[in-house]
């Protein structure tokens, strides 16, 4: 899946924020990926809190509009003091953009099903790449100054406005951050014991799509019981799937020398389009224990019975007992729906087989300015608890099964904050691995078909 990003530069970025203050502009859709498509537009950005409208023309014009209330489809105008719309053409050195504020009384937007409506100034006008412009409808401007009179998209993005201020008075979730916890999750972690006495190791599968994290969790998680940042797996931010194959990792620093009790199994990455990616056989013949260590992935032909090293005879201790799906949370609510329903086919599958599942949130640092300044945060912020909500009811899982994490990327240094965080995402796989083995008998030895 290729990556989508944002068409402003950092420079533009910093002119459209001077008008806010301290505030964060995340990429919450894109015309040109998501489609110029009002029912598209809604879905990516109903529910979103404060947002910044954001379109593009072919004269260097870059202009739209931001609301601080919620887009929900109700069908009335809203007032909303706050409003405003803005615009600067980049031909031009003033650095200010011009700036028309909402008419007091008066609606700022429309909050009904066409694309972002501001009365005078409507985008994805009839789910088209144009814009309708009538000066004077709850906005009054210049269009010389606004757009030039050039109505043509080249591009329209929706970002969410996300201010540091936006602290939730207690967290959602209690966690300890001193090194007493961080040294009393090591132990637990370390010393926990499936309850099946065939079985040394819970088998945990990574899936998720590319660049989201899935190999930088197992170095990071590595990293924290060697003692010092490591890298094992390979990890990067390519376009493709950086694993190719199919790995099992054992973690060391368990008790008396042994391993730690989890193996964290590495996949694909997920990609859309067809035959791109991991695909739902390959991933079958991983849950069911068929597929060896350093299997070589084959989009376009998953593993067949009769190829060589084909696992036809597993027992209990070859199947993976936890699925934990992957995600970038910066970049979720830019996941197109053809990568939702891999997630939901997937799910589907493992429900099918009877292994539970978890969802591991990456790169929390990343999306939520409050967070970014201190990980301790991350339970306090309104913007991860809310992306975490939508995860949930994406993915069709409760919160419980969602767990935040940052995984080790560009330091050179361990932080016990950090180490917390992972050290809980293991604990909950180890937990919920329990549950999994507490569908078979504790004497679990036979072999498995």
């Amino acid at each position: 899946m290729s990556v989508v990003t944002s068409r402003l530069t950092r420079g533009q970025e910093r002119r459209i924020c001077s008008i806010f203050g301290h505030a964060r502009l995340s990429l919450i859709y894109k015309a040109s990926i998501h489609g110029y498509n009002n029912a598209n537009f809604h879905n990516k950005c109903n529910q979103q809190g404060p947002t910044l409208t954001v379109a593009y023309n072919n004269s260097g014009f870059i202009y739209g509009a931001y609301i601080s209330k919620d887009y929900a489809q109700t069908g009335q105008n809203i007032v909303d003091e706050k409003a405003f719309l803005f615009s600067f053409d980049e031909k031009e050195q003033n650095p200010e953009p011009y700036r028309v504020a909402s008419q007091n009384g008066q609606p700022a937007f429309t909050d009904g099903d066409t694309g972002p409506n501001f009365g005078s100034l409507i985008f994805l006008h009839n789910n088209a790449e144009t814009v309708h412009s009538n000066p004077g409808n709850f906005f009054n401007f210049d269009p010389i100054k606004m757009h030039g009179n050039n109505l043509q998209l080249l591009e329209c993005e929706v970002y969410r406005v996300e201010e540091c201020s936006a602290q939730l008075a207690k967290p959602w979730r209690n966690v300890q951050w001193n090194p007493e916890e961080r040294k009393g999750l090591m132990e637990t972690i370390t010393k926990w014991k499936p309850v099946i006495s065939s079985v040394n190791q819970a088998r945990v599968l990574l899936v998720g799509q590319v660049g989201a994290g899935k190999s930088s969790f197992f170095n990071s998680v590595c990293s924290v019981f060697k003692g010092y940042v490591s890298t094992q797996a390979n990890t990067g931010t390519a376009g493709t799937s950086l694993t190719t194959q199919y790995r099992t990792y054992s973690i060391s620093g368990g008790c008396n020398g042994n391993p730690v009790p989890i193996v964290l199994c590495d996949t694909m990455g997920m990609e859309d389009g067809l035959n791109a990616g991991l695909n739902i056989d390959d991933f079958t013949g991983i849950v069911k224990g068929n597929v060896p260590d350093r299997y070589q992935f084959n989009p376009a032909m998953p593993l067949q019975e009769e190829a060589p090293g084909f696992r036809k005879s597993v027992t209990l201790k070859d199947k993976i007992h936890c699925v934990t799906f992957v995600i970038d949370t910066s970049k979720f609510k830019l996941l197109p729906d053809s990568m939702i329903e891999k997630f939901a086919a997937l799910r589907k599958k493992a429900n099918q087989l009877g292994v539970p599942q978890l969802v591991l949130m990456t790169k929390v640092d990343e999306a939520c300015p409050l967070v970014t300044e201190d990980l301790k945060n991350v339970y306090y912020s309104s913007n991860i608890e809310r992306t975490m909500r939508e995860v949930a009811t994406q993915l069709g899982v409760s919160m419980t099964a969602v767990i935040p994490v940052k995984n080790y990327s560009q330091e050179l240094d361990l932080d016990p904050h950090t180490d917390i965080l992972l050290l809980n995402a293991i604990l909950k796989m180890l937990r919920v691995a329990e549950g999994y083995f507490d569908n078979f008998p504790q004497d679990e030895e036979e072999k498995i078909s």
